[in-house]
């Protein structure tokens, strides 16, 4: 079982938003209040759970989150924003709390209304705490699955503190401010400043720094909620562990993209600014042509200074000053032993399921590393009949 921190309370039911019986409801809630901190997709299509989500998390004071999993509940108009407000009403009516306490997540196909007959039928005849037998974040972490092939969740502890991490998403992932669905408790205590501060610093570095497909979902959400009750922890230790979940999470993710078999990892260093080294990562694991290089072991290191290329307003980029590797395998500048440089990385890559593609701009001091996997006939395949 991935350890449950003192004081959370985890329900997932299976409650007919597809008919195979799969648990596509899942509760998580503290028993006392909790300071919370959370960021959201600014897709201009955002769902109504992400409205109400960053109206109830703005005072940095949450209680925990309602996800609906397989159903987006986006572009369904008036009625889609009733449904989610009254989804979150009947799930916070069961925890006795008020819904303004409540988040609210949903994931999955866009365009389809809510089954509420089913939801509020489960809800309403939900007691709380749930009998039976208890559920942990790795129960919550099936639950909220849409196409992952497999549950995602991390536990650390910090001196007595636990912390878990649970995350969705393998596709339409090119994050924004958040990435997919993620969703972190801990029983250790920081303050309000200090707790939004951390969690913003990772998620820049881990959440915003995976993509699998360039497309920003209309349902991101990341949210962390910390009660208190295992006593403060040290802010520098929360956030190293913090950092270890996240990253955990993100390269789970990206090996997990849909039709994936290859985990890509582009490391970024001698740019300008960190900005500059995350717009070239992007530009280099985004792109078909790399990720088909890499799903198909061709050592074409050409497709990398294509992409890297890309970047046209770079104009600090100068190719006599770049450099490229593929693991500890200098590609450019091309060398007299060329031949030998690309059987090398050909067996690299056919012997490996994470790659690591170097970068090295050769401006300045700073870096960043961004994740991304292969492109597969998987991922057309699954994306081609996602709704049939």
């Amino acid at each position: 079982m991935h350890g449950l921190p003192r004081g959370f309370t985890v329900h997932t039911a299976p409650v007919g938003i597809e008919d195979d019986g799969r648990d596509d409801l899942c509760i998580i809630a503290s028993q006392v209040p909790a300071h919370t901190a959370a960021v959201f997709t600014r897709s201009r299509f955002a769902g109504p759970s992400v409205t109400l989500s960053c109206a109830a998390a703005v005072d940095g004071s949450a209680r925990g989150v309602v996800v609906v999993a397989r159903n987006a509940n986006v572009a369904t108009g008036a009625q889609g924003a009733q449904n989610a407000a009254a989804v979150r009403d009947s799930a916070a009516r069961a925890l006795g709390i008020d819904p303004d306490e409540l988040l609210i997540a949903s994931t999955g196909v866009i365009g389809r209304q809510y089954p509420m007959e089913r939801i509020a039928g489960h809800l309403d005849s939900l007691a709380w705490p749930p009998p039976g037998e208890p559920r942990d974040m790795g129960s919550a972490a099936r639950a909220i699955m849409t196409t992952d092939t497999r549950p995602k969740c991390l536990t650390v502890r910090i001196g007595d503190a636990t912390l878990t991490g649970i995350a969705k998403g393998v596709g339409m992932l090119e994050p924004d401010m958040a990435t997919l669905l993620t969703f972190f408790v801990t029983d250790a205590e920081l303050d309000r400043e200090t707790l939004t501060t951390v969690f913003k610093r990772v998620m820049d570095v881990t959440f915003n720094a995976v993509s699998i497909d360039t497309d920003t979902s209309t349902s991101d959400s990341a949210a962390l909620f910390a009660n208190g009750l295992a006593g403060p922890v040290d802010p520098e230790g929360f956030e190293q562990a913090l950092h270890t979940v996240a990253l955990g999470l993100v390269k789970m993710i990206a090996s997990d993209g849909e039709g994936a078999s290859t985990l890509i990892q582009v490391e970024v260093e001698g740019a300008r600014d960190t900005a500059q080294a995350k717009r070239v990562g992007k530009a280099v694991v985004n792109s078909p042509l790399v990720k088909t290089a890499v799903h198909g072991a061709d050592p074409n290191w050409g497709r990398v200074v294509m992409a890297i290329g890309k970047c046209q307003e770079d104009v600090d980029i100068v190719p006599e000053n770049v450099a490229v590797r593929f693991g500890d395998i200098g590609v450019y500048p091309p060398g007299a032993d060329e031949d030998e440089r690309r059987e090398s990385v050909a067996a690299y890559l056919k012997g490996n399921d994470e790659v690591v593609i170097g970068i090295d701009l050769g401006i300045g001091e700073d870096r960043f590393t961004v994740y991304g996997c292969d492109l597969t006939e998987g991922y057309v395949r699954l994306n081609s009949q996602y709704t049939t």
